[in-house]
């Protein structure tokens, strides 16, 4: 298929029918032209409406074959239509859509081959790192705002686990104990199979020490990755993803991940705690003319890969739910069975690239992958496995919502840089955002730790004075001789403050907060007030 350089017939029979099936009237993304009988057609042009883009998608296929260009493509060309896009850059390589691509012979010739008028040009972008690892404007979750659900996925917790953190943070939301930080929650865990705080949690279950163990455990090891600067303050507020330029344009936000590549779960479970949040913020608005967002969502499969039940059901309740918010997801994998089949039914747009089939799992995973297709009258197990870099098989969404045809297509080439811009270019770009002000600097307030930490010093310290006042009445009961009793002492602030319990003086001193449970989302994240 990739070998057809026979000039193109006229279209006739199926390829006319294909053809017309993505003639549409209003905006829409051009993707690239028809493959058909070993010709390229660039009078045939394969697009994709604007407004079903928040119907989801999927862009598949084997590695080398072209899929973060055709992220690169679509993500140019969202923007130029207004739309804010963001992307995750795991291996590093595409901050180049903020500059200007570069002229070529092998441009020169897909742009001929496809029909294209290629002119460099770069787009507005942003620039992210997780919790300031690498380039990037840092962005961090609390763990309070991250919540139980994606955190046991972070940590690799069981059900149990999962269940029992969920108590933990339920104990700390009811009892005002704010978990900005890892240290935070380690300390609540901690007082919560104390002494003092096992009491605490008798009548919802208790936790118990064993369950805690691993959970500490894992927050230990979690942070010996370099995985704590994740979490703390300032949360990073992610509307800043629905932003557009001065000139209209939407802004490309692109997350920079060649830090952290070698934690997947890390970063696939981050860009779901993006998504969920953006969807407990977004208010209802059907099927816009345009999205408000288009979320690319690369590597999916380490997302899905070991997830229980509970978590697959919130992932696909977000991915069916967040549509009608004017956001739309493409999940980013090798191929279709990577994704939960409840998931991949809410993803109308295809974006099929090669696949190989070396063994038989590959060629168990390529009859798969033709079956989520419609029918059609290709051979798609032979056009599939014969596709070119840059080739993908695709179907979309029409304006009315049903699938077109199957159409085997050559992809236009992308206008800005198909590779990282320089080291230099990309650090004056951080340094030069708006945002980067707001979230640069880490801070580190008053909160679960630190109140837990002030509470038993002052147990302890009272304790003291309380045994010290003790040893004082014993010996002046000593020395008196006859003569009446001496009169009661009013208790010390020592002796009330041991009276009163570690958790009592902490509930009088945050007020109204005590009982007041956090809303949560459908994941447990908590929902801010922005």
């Amino acid at each position: 298929m990739s070998a057809s350089e026979q000039p193109p017939a006229a279209l006739g029979g199926p390829a006319a029918e294909i053809a017309a099936g993505y003639a549409f009237e209003g905006a829409a993304l051009d993707l690239g032209a028809l493959l058909w009988d070993g010709a390229c057609h660039p009078d045939a042009p394969i697009r994709i409406p604007l407004p079903v883009l928040n119907r989801h998608g999927l862009v598949a296929g084997a590695t080398g074959t072209g899929k973060t260009k055709t992220l690169q493509l679509i993500a140019e060309q969202l923007s130029a239509n207004g739309v804010p896009v963001f992307l995750a850059d795991i291996k590093g390589d595409v901050s180049g859509v903020s500059a200007p691509g570069e002229d070529g012979e092998k441009v020169r010739e897909r742009a001929a081959q496809v029909g294209q008028e290629w002119r460099a040009t770069g787009f507005p972008c942003e620039f992210y790192g997780l919790g300031g690892t690498g380039p990037g404007i840092p962005v961090r979750a609390t763990v309070t705002g991250f919540g139980p659900v994606l955190l046991s996925k972070v940590l690799q917790l069981n059900q149990t686990q999962e269940q029992s953190l969920g108590l933990i943070f339920h104990y700390a939301d009811a009892k005002g104990l704010e978990l900005v930080d890892l240290k935070d929650l380690r300390a609540v865990v901690a007082f919560l199979v104390s002494d003092t705080g096992k009491a605490e949690l008798k009548g919802i279950g208790g936790l118990s020490t064993v369950t805690a163990g691993v959970i500490l455990r894992s927050i230990t090891a979690f942070e010996q990755q370099g995985a704590g600067g994740f979490f703390g303050e300032p949360e990073f507020d992610t509307a800043a993803f629905l932003r557009t330029a001065a000139d209209g344009r939407g802004i490309v936000s692109v997350l920079e991940l060649p830090a952290v590549q070698d934690k997947p779960q890390l970063f696939s479970t981050f860009l779901m705690w993006m998504l969920a949040d953006l969807f407990n913020d977004l208010p209802e608005v059907g099927d816009p003319e345009k999205p408000k967002l288009v979320f690319f969502f690369d590597e999916a499969h380490l997302l899905f890969s070991g997830a229980s039940k509970a978590f697959l059901a919130s992932i696909t309740q977000t991915v069916r739910l967040i549509r009608s918010k004017g956001i739309g997801v493409f999940f980013v994998t090798q191929t279709p069975k990577d994704v939960p089949s409840d998931v991949l039914a809410q993803l109308g747009n295809r974006v099929q690239h090669a696949l190989r089939a070396f063994t038989p799992d590959d060629a168990k995973a390529l009859k798969a992958t033709v079956r989520t297709f419609p029918k059609s009258p290709y051979d798609l197990e032979e056009v599939l496995t014969g596709l070119g870099t840059g080739e993908a098989v695709i179907t979309v969404l029409s304006e009315k919502g049903a699938p077109t045809p199957v159409a085997a297509t050559r992809l236009r080439a992308p206008e800005s840089l198909m590779g990282p811009v320089d080291a230099a270019a990309l650090d004056a770009a951080v340094k030069g955002s708006p945002l980067y002000g707001r979230y640069a600097e880490a801070v580190d307030r008053e909160s679960a730790y630190e109140r837990l930490t002030a509470e038993q010093q002052a147990a302890e310290a009272a304790a003291l004075d309380a045994a010290a006042a003790k040893e004082a009445e014993k010996e002046g009961k000593a020395g008196r001789q006859g003569g009446g009793r001496a009169p009661k002492p009013e208790p010390s602030l020592a002796e009330q403050v041991v009276g009163s319990g570690v958790f009592k003086s902490l509930a009088r001193s945050i007020g109204t907060q005590l009982g007041r449970e956090i809303s949560r989302s459908i994941f447990g994240t908590a929902r801010r007030k922005r």
